[in-house]
C-alpha cells in the first residue's frame, strides 16, 4: 500500500519536504562568490549536478534569490568547492541567512585562497575547487538554475589516485531529508556491463 499525493493540491513546503526527502543523497555545491562591492559569499546548495562534459558545465539551483545568485549575475563568476566531511559544522553555518554585507568566510572562520581564473575566492581547506564562468541561467518558478562553465580545476594531491580523485579520500558530504546529512559510507566497485556481455542475473 502507498500514500498518494497530488503536488497541485499541496503547499510549497509540503512538496519541498517530500522531494528533498526522497531525492537522496544529493551532492553539495559549496558555492563561493564575490559581490560587485567586493564582499565574499559562501553558501551550500544541494540542488547540484553535472550538465555537460564538452563543454564542461555544472549546474546548481538557487531556491529563491539568494546572495550566491545575485553575485553570479553581477560578476559572471563563481567557484564550486567540494563539501568534505570534516567541514560539516562550518558548511551548515554558512547556510545561515547572514546579511549581504557580511562575508561567511569571515563570520564562520573559513580560510580562503585566490582563484586562478575567477575573482571569487576558493575554500582553502576544500580538496577540490571548480572555477566557473556563468554560461546561462534558467528561471523555473521560484527557483533559478545556474549553469557555469568550468574554466579551471584545482585538486589536492592527497585525494588523487594517479590522476583520478578517490572518493574515499574526498569524503564528500551529502544532504538528505529534514536536517539530515549523509557521509560516503560503503563504496561498491562494479564495472558497467556491455550488452554483448550481458546475461540475466540468476
Amino acid at each position: 500500500m502507498r500514500t498518494e499525493y497530488d503536488p497541485a493540491l499541496l503547499d510549497r513546503i509540503a512538496v519541498y519536504r517530500l522531494l528533498t526527502s526522497t531525492v537522496v543523497p544529493r551532492p553539495i555545491a559549496w558555492v563561493s562568490t564575490v559581490s560587485a562591492e567586493g564582499v565574499d559569499n559562501l553558501a551550500p546548495h544541494s540542488f547540484f549536478t553535472i550538465s555537460s562534459i564538452a563543454p564542461p558545465i555544472l549546474q546548481f539551483t538557487s531556491v529563491g534569490r539568494k546572495d550566491s545568485l545575485r553575485n553570479v549575475e553581477a560578476t559572471g563568476q563563481f567557484v564550486i568547492n567540494l563539501a568534505p566531511e570534516p567541514f560539516l559544522e562550518k558548511i551548515n553555518e554558512t547556510a545561515a541567512d547572514f546579511p549581504r554585507e557580511v562575508s561567511e568566510f569571515d563570520a564562520v572562520g573559513v580560510g580562503r585562497e585566490p582563484g586562478v581564473r575567477v575573482r571569487a575566492p576558493r575554500v582553502a581547506g576544500s580538496p577540490v575547487a571548480l572555477e566557473c564562468e556563468l554560461h546561462s541561467t534558467l528561471v523555473l518558478g521560484d527557483s533559478t538554475v545556474v549553469f557555469g562553465q568550468v574554466v579551471h580545476i584545482a585538486i589536492d594531491d592527497a585525494v588523487l589516485d594517479q590522476d583520478h580523485p578517490e572518493a574515499t579520500r574526498l569524503r564528500p558530504l551529502t544532504r538528505l531529508g529534514k536536517d539530515e546529512w549523509g557521509t560516503l559510507g560503503e563504496v561498491h566497485d562494479l564495472r558497467r556491463i556491455r550488452y554483448a556481455d550481458w546475461s540475466p542475473s540468476s
